[in-house]
């Protein structure tokens, strides 16, 4: 258990420091706060939901803000 714990702080970690923060911090409330989701958990499905955007629109503005997709 305390692996999958790592793997997923790890994750999340890779995801906060590669993110372009100016960008996501210049988009509208919605869809700042969908990426900030998305980087603190990796579910791009509940992201998309909160975005507003199917997955692949939202994996491409996920693209645009330079979060990596780790799994």
């Amino acid at each position: 258990m305390d692996e999958v714990v790592e793997a997923f702080e790890e994750a999340r970690r890779v995801r906060r420091e590669r993110a372009d923060w100016e960008y996501i911090e210049s988009l509208p409330p919605r869809l700042r706060a969908a990426l900030k989701y998305y980087v603190e958990t990796g579910d791009i499905y509940v992201a998309s939901r909160i975005a507003g955007l199917t997955v692949d629109e939202f994996n491409e503005l996920r693209i645009k803000a330079r979060v990596p997709s780790i799994t």
